[in-house]
């Protein structure tokens, strides 16, 4: 069975968690998680919940905790990706993934280069699965979140949730 049967098969609502993690952002300047909330409902799933966290890794985790509790399929987090000292969201989230999908991070950078050229280099967006659901990390600007969501998770996180289900028996 092609890629293509694999997307008929998957699930259409999904529950889908958002975190903004920032050390600035409230949410009436989280213009990303904001785009990310009406991403989420355009596409006809359900918004499990939304969280604004410092970029900490102990808040990170504690935003992903609430997301398995609120029962989201998938989570995705935008914001602290980068290099600087304070983006610490990388750290957090790769360090909980039980798989990783390398090529989320590799097409991420690849499709960000075209539009800005060689500091997509510095992104460090990584997905993979953790306790059943899938979890992406995305850079937090919003023409980031825009281009992870409507290049790559928007398109693929019912298909990455039938495989991810599929392994676990449940397809």
């Amino acid at each position: 069975m092609g890629h293509e049967e694999h997307r008929l098969e998957a699930p259409r609502t999904l529950r889908i968690f958002v975190v903004t993690a920032s050390d600035t952002r409230g949410e009436a300047e989280d213009e990303s998680g904001a785009f990310l909330k009406t991403a989420v409902a355009a596409a006809g799933h359900a918004l499990a919940g939304y969280r604004i966290v410092k970029d900490e890794p102990a808040q990170i985790r504690a935003a992903l905790e609430e997301a398995a509790r609120a029962g989201a399929d998938a989570v995705v987090v935008n914001g602290g990706t980068g290099i600087a000292a304070r983006d610490r969201t990388y750290e957090a989230v790769a360090g909980l993934l039980e798989k990783r999908l390398d090529g989320f991070g590799e097409l991420f950078r690849m499709l960000s280069y075209a539009e800005i050229g060689s500091a997509a280099m510095l992104s460090r967006a990584v997905a993979g699965v953790w306790g059943g659901r899938a979890v992406f990390s995305v850079p937090g600007s919003r023409a980031a979140v825009r281009l992870a969501w409507e290049k790559l998770i928007g398109p693929e996180v019912g298909h990455v949730l039938r495989e991810i289900r599929k392994d676990a028996g449940r397809a």
